[in-house]
């Protein structure tokens, strides 16, 4: 998603590629993978983010994904 990023590509795609298999080895559909990853979010959310950030983060987080889905 980000264009500019502390992150390699080599380790964005190998971690990516680790969920997408996960999802694919449990045959799980579009809205129980929508659910799982959207459990994931929260669980970083709230474990990593101080709960003075979170709004903000999350709106941001939002703007991104929908700029990700609709550029394409």
């Amino acid at each position: 998603m980000p264009q500019n990023s502390k992150y390699s590509d080599s380790q964005f795609e190998d971690v990516m590629h680790d969920i997408i298999i996960a999802l694919e080895k449990h045959q799980t559909s579009r809205d129980l993978s929508l659910m799982v990853l959207g459990n994931v979010i929260t669980n970083i959310f709230m474990q990593q983010v101080n709960a003075s950030q979170r709004s903000e983060m999350a709106d941001k987080f939002t703007q991104v994904l929908l700029k990700s889905i609709n550029a394409k």
